[in-house]
């Protein structure tokens, strides 16, 4: 009699993203990224980083953070020595009872993307939006250093009694 065994597409699937996650946790263990450390998440996962567009204009630099499913109350943006940082966290969507999840390619979890910027940004006006999962931050220039002529004055005339009087005769000094 022959035994027949249900057969899993996904069983496959499965077995190497467990791989693959173990071994991903084996890396970051190793680069030193576990929970306490300055750059990770909860429970020693990774901050992930956040794939971001720069561009630049005559006035302004751009920067495009792609976001989806990230509130406004779970960013912070930070601007400091021509660092830019963009931290946060995005949460997983509830996972329901009646469904099993076979793959999931989004991340989730705290995230961190630090750009350096040039020097020239005017930090004060800096202005930031998040529409349709996207985060737009905008980053004015400063005006550029203009030359300018400095004149030069000629130095304060030395003091008439002191300076036309003979050595010998200086105030406060007597001669033999």
């Amino acid at each position: 009699m022959a035994v027949m065994t249900r057969w899993d597409a996904f069983h496959d699937l499965r077995a190497t993203q467990d791989q693959l996650e173990y071994l991903n946790r084996m890396f970051v263990q190793a680069r030193g990224q576990e929970l306490g450390m300055p750059g990770s998440g909860a429970a020693g996962t990774p901050a992930w980083a956040p794939p971001v567009d720069i561009s630049e204009r005559k006035d302004a630099y751009t920067v495009e953070v792609e976001l989806p499913g990230a509130r406004i109350d779970d960013l912070q943006i930070a601007f400091q020595d021509g660092l830019l940082t963009i931290q946060g966290e995005r949460g997983a969507p509830p996972n329901s009872a009646a469904e099993q999840v076979h793959l999931s390619e989004r991340r989730y979890g705290p995230f961190r993307r630090s750009i350096t910027l040039p020097p020239h940004v005017k930090a004060e006006s800096i202005e930031a939006t998040l529409e349709e999962g996207v985060l737009r931050v905008k980053l004015p220039k400063a005006e550029e250093a203009k030359p300018r002529s400095i004149e030069v004055r000629t130095a304060r005339p030395r003091t008439p009694a002191l300076a036309d009087a003979p050595h010998g005769n200086m105030p406060g000094r007597t001669t033999n």
